[in-house]
């Protein structure tokens, strides 16, 4: 299977994707041999936004009554340990494009890795998609864990 078949998720715009998957180690040893080349940095801010407006929004319609209440589910939901977990099972560590060192270190397999690069995805998708098109593929991700 694609990483775009593991995410349920079609890309119009495929260097959004490449984008996401792409480490700052990656991006920078390829301006090194002056290629351009972009990192998920300014992707996983945006995904990170993104994802927290989504949880609230699932949060409330799954019947969250209190802003503590919401603020607790939420915290859970966006845990480090929950995204790379969410990130493993869509198999998107094989895609991960890292540096040289990080592929000796195996990042791939790393939490923290699986976790920055979901969020990445996630504001590609929403630049690709737009907002309905993020909270549906969102939605599909976390109800297992709402």
């Amino acid at each position: 299977m694609t990483i775009e078949e593991n995410l349920d998720y079609p890309f119009s715009d495929k260097s959004l994707l490449n984008r996401a998957l792409t480490r700052k180690a990656y991006a920078l040893e390829q301006r090194q041999i002056n290629q351009g080349c972009e990192d998920q940095e300014v992707l996983r801010t945006l995904g990170d936004a993104v994802l927290k407006t989504i949880l609230v929004d699932l949060l409330i319609k799954s019947g969250c009554r209190t802003r503590e209440e919401i603020t607790t589910k939420k915290k859970g939901l966006e845990r480090e340990e929950m995204l790379a977990n969410i990130g493993s099972g869509l198999k998107i560590g094989s895609s991960i494009r890292l540096g040289i060192g990080e592929k000796k270190q195996k990042a791939a397999e790393e939490p923290k890795v699986l976790a920055e690069t979901l969020e990445a995805i996630i504001g590609a998708i929403y630049l690709d998609g737009g907002y309905n098109i993020s909270r549906d593929t969102i939605t599909k991700w976390f109800t297992p864990y709402l």
